[in-house]
């Protein structure tokens, strides 16, 4: 079986108008969660909002674990974030009938505890309205009147939400991964997951690229599912009509795209094209068990703001749904090279 190399999925606005590095240090990479909900400030659960510099989250939870006194499993977080990065994330630790540690002693040079309150219910994954991004590129060159041009763009119109290139591993690893274990490899529970939440973004990312090829990406299909914006409900409708076309010109609504899977969906021929050409990855997901689902095809930045520090240092701050990926948008105007 032959390995899969990861392509360069089809841009919106034209080809990117710099380059420039990213991560040069953790600073340069802030992220910050926002709770799709406000801690009702009792219950059993104490919730730990944490800045973290440089360290993965499954780390910090093992760290809050061991300080409580609780097994691994009474920790919860909304999502995983970057370790090489500031970022400030929310963590949940279940204490029944026990008061609150002093959080201030599992602090270190690279944790922080900057809130906490207390909450009826565990964290749960994926309970976030969004996540909100500053970022610096050192090291820009480029045409600095496009990348305005595109920027601008942006924030009129979105962009492709593409799964970022983090989700695949370093060349594309977590995909062949996949097909290993396909093939009958044996892997963790968690690689497990890893794995196969890769070869299924991997299919989704080429759908998406063949509808940002067609300029089909933000436009109406008949036979499409849309989603809300901001949410997770999506509907289909056979018809494009114009309540349909002034909600996508509104961002209303979006086009979604598939998420492979067991199910009885009526594919696009888009779609079906993809599966059809990634017919190892479509069987090994049906084989595992994975359930169809949909994708925003598009997703709105929210906030976008951006200034040139000086001629070599472009900082950015913007906000993106929960689900997607800051370099969605760094790849529209820049070719990362660190």
């Amino acid at each position: 079986m032959s390995n899969i190399e990861l392509p360069v999925w089809a841009t919106v606005y034209g080809a990117p108008s710099g380059q420039g590095k990213i991560r040069t240090v953790p600073d340069d990479f802030m992220v910050i969660e926002n709770l799709a909900f406000e801690p009702s400030g009792a219950g059993e659960h104490a919730f730990l909002c944490i800045e973290k510099t440089g360290e993965n989250t499954d780390y910090v939870a093992r760290q809050l674990a061991k300080f409580a006194g609780v097994r691994q499993r009474d920790v919860s977080y909304a999502g995983l974030k970057d370790r090489h990065a500031v970022t400030t994330q929310w963590f949940s630790v279940w204490l029944p009938g026990k008061a609150d540690p002093d959080w201030r002693e599992v602090e270190t040079d690279n944790i922080k505890v900057l809130h906490t309150v207390r909450h009826a219910r565990k964290l749960k994954r994926g309970v976030l309205s969004g996540n909100s991004f500053k970022l610096l590129i050192r090291d820009w060159q480029g045409d600095r009147e496009q990348t305005e041009q595109q920027l601008n763009a942006i924030k009129e119109g979105g962009i492709a939400n593409y799964y970022g290139e983090q989700r695949f591993g370093h060349a594309g690893h977590n995909i062949n991964k996949a097909l290993a274990l396909f093939a009958g490899a044996k892997v963790g529970r968690e690689q497990r997951s890893i794995y196969l939440s890769a070869a299924r973004s991997y299919v989704f990312n080429q759908i998406l690229a063949a509808r940002v090829t067609d300029k089909t990406w933000n436009q109406a299909q008949a036979g499409d599912y849309y989603v809300f914006d901001l949410g997770h409900s999506f509907f289909k409708t056979e018809q494009i009509d114009e309540d349909i076309i002034r909600r996508l010109a509104s961002k209303e609504i979006h086009p979604t795209g598939l998420l492979w899977g067991k199910g009885n969906a009526e594919l696009s021929s888009v779609e079906q094209a993809v599966i059809a050409e990634h017919q190892a990855l479509a069987d090994g997901l049906l084989a595992c068990g994975l359930e169809q689902n949909r994708r925003a095809l598009r997703i709105n930045v929210s906030d976008l703001a951006w200034q040139f520090v000086d001629d070599t240092m472009l900082s950015l701050s913007f906000t993106l749904p929960v689900g997607s990926y800051a370099t969605a948008v760094l790849r529209e105007i820049i070719n990362i090279n660190a």
